[in-house]
């Protein structure tokens, strides 16, 4: 006999195209609790930077895997998997409806297609001479490596993703086969969920990407240089110098570059950011897709919503 699926619902699309207040308001109307999917709100102290909700926006509705981890400590897709089906088992279990929010395409779709990753081993020592080619080549020689070896994988993969790109070259290396091929393989088995995915887009780009502009200049106003400051003077400024709203800022602080200058290269590189977000997202036919710049007001977004996440 089959076991009952737990019902799962998930928001996904661009940042800054509302999944935090969509994911909130369907989690008042469906009893739910909020489960993020993103790589960066897992750490502490960088808050402004990665746009996490505050506890006005959040309003009384329960959230995890936000803000758990130090900066300096590694964490990988795999544990992000386990952390995450723990979670969504504990929400059901108390009769909520668990509801997945972000815009880490490879958390999501490892977590929802049910990608076993606890069976390809470790290397350090592998890991550590990657690690030591790649900042001797950069991002871009590592992720052509990668494409001869991996030709499925690599398109999905940027350039500056080079944890994800070392960690690929790593299962091909130590068992002969490429990583989309493990997760092919784990997608076979059936996904313990009932999922149903709603994402967020826009009709017109340019209304997505003037929010984008205007959730940086609030992130300024709000104190993102004196986070930034903070954490470049503290041991947590490799991590931060990886993430978009932080690296940027890097040249204001050693004085090369103006504010003005920093502020408009970190819009340009989440604009970037949200395109590869939708091209990731946009490859899978399973997503319901809600144009937000085609409804009359937000109400009428809800209730669209309302009325594709009923299980």
């Amino acid at each position: 006999m089959q076991e009952k699926k737990i019902p799962l619902a998930v928001i996904v699309g661009p940042t800054a195209s509302g999944k935090t207040k969509l994911a909130v308001d369907l989690a008042k109307a469906f009893h739910g609790e909020v489960i993020s999917a993103d790589s960066m709100q897992i750490y502490r102290y960088m808050t402004i930077g990665t746009a996490k909700p505050t506890p006005e926006e959040m309003d009384g509705v329960p959230h995890h895997l936000i803000d758990f981890l130090e900066p300096d400590q590694p964490f990988s897709v795999a544990q992000y998997v386990e952390l995450a089906r723990q979670t969504i088992e504990e929400v059901d279990s108390r009769g909520h409806l668990p509801i997945v929010a972000g815009g880490t395409g490879l958390y999501i779709d490892s977590l929802i297609y049910h990608i076993d990753f606890t069976h390809i081993e470790n290397d350090p020592a592998l890991r550590s001479r990657l690690q030591e080619e790649a900042n001797t080549l950069g991002g871009e020689a590592m992720l052509e490596r990668l494409r001869q070896v991996d030709p499925i994988l690599a398109p999905k993969l940027h350039a500056n993703n080079l944890g994800r790109i070392i960690r690929a070259l790593e299962v091909y290396y130590l068992t002969g086969k490429p990583m989309s091929w493990h997760q092919q393989q784990s997608r076979l088995r059936p996904s313990p969920y009932e999922t149903k995915i709603l994402g967020l887009t826009y009709r017109d780009r340019q209304k997505l990407y003037d929010r984008i502009d205007l959730r940086v200049e609030k992130m300024v106003e709000n104190g993102l240089l004196e986070e930034a400051k903070v954490l470049f003077a503290s041991k947590f400024s490799n991590t931060a110098t990886q993430a978009i709203g932080y690296k940027e800022l890097t040249g204001y602080f050693s004085g090369e570059k103006s504010l003005e200058e920093c502020v408009t290269q970190i819009q340009q590189q989440s604009r970037r950011y949200a395109k590869r977000q939708l091209t990731w997202f946009r490859r899978n036919p399973e997503i319901h897709w809600l144009e937000v710049d085609a409804c009359k007001n937000y109400e009428e977004l809800l209730d669209l919503a309302k009325s594709y996440m009923k299980f």
